[in-house]
């Protein structure tokens, strides 16, 4: 039987959506069903159908998680995405990451599988797509 894998996501250029695509087209290679979702399409009464689940969010503001529709719904599937491997990504265009660190260790703190989480400069490259394609891989097969 395989995984069903949803890849949630929020996106202001089309950047986290790519890397969005690139996860789930890497988890439908490892044979689970996967599909990639915008966040606005998405709810924490929705975790219950999924195996397996990332989240994708670009760094905003002060390197922070975008707070009017990505935030909410993520604080709303924490506490339901227990007992499931979890993968988080993310683009960005200037600093280092550090809202990807924070992020991580959020989830870790509510007790989280955290399989890996992957940040990508701007728009993905090829080396980036392969990143994330191997991020649904490992994914898929938590």
């Amino acid at each position: 039987m395989s995984k069903n894998v949803a890849v949630v996501y929020w996106t202001g250029t089309g950047n986290t959506e790519a890397m969005a695509n690139a996860v789930a087209e890497g988890a439908a290679a490892a044979g689970a069903e996967a599909r990639a979702v915008s966040v606005a399409d998405f709810s924490a009464d929705d975790v219950a159908g999924f195996d397996a689940l990332a989240f994708g969010c670009p760094a905003m503001g002060a390197e922070e998680l975008e707070s009017d529709e990505f935030e909410p719904v993520w604080e709303a599937c924490k506490p339901a995405l227990a007992g499931r491997p979890v993968a988080l990504f993310g683009s960005y265009g200037w600093g280092g990451g550090e809202w990807m660190d924070t992020w991580k260790e959020d989830a870790e703190a509510a007790g989280l599988a955290v399989v890996d989480a992957l940040i990508a400069n701007e728009a993905p490259d090829d080396e980036a797509v392969e990143a994330c394609q191997a991020l649904g891989r490992a994914l898929a097969e938590a």
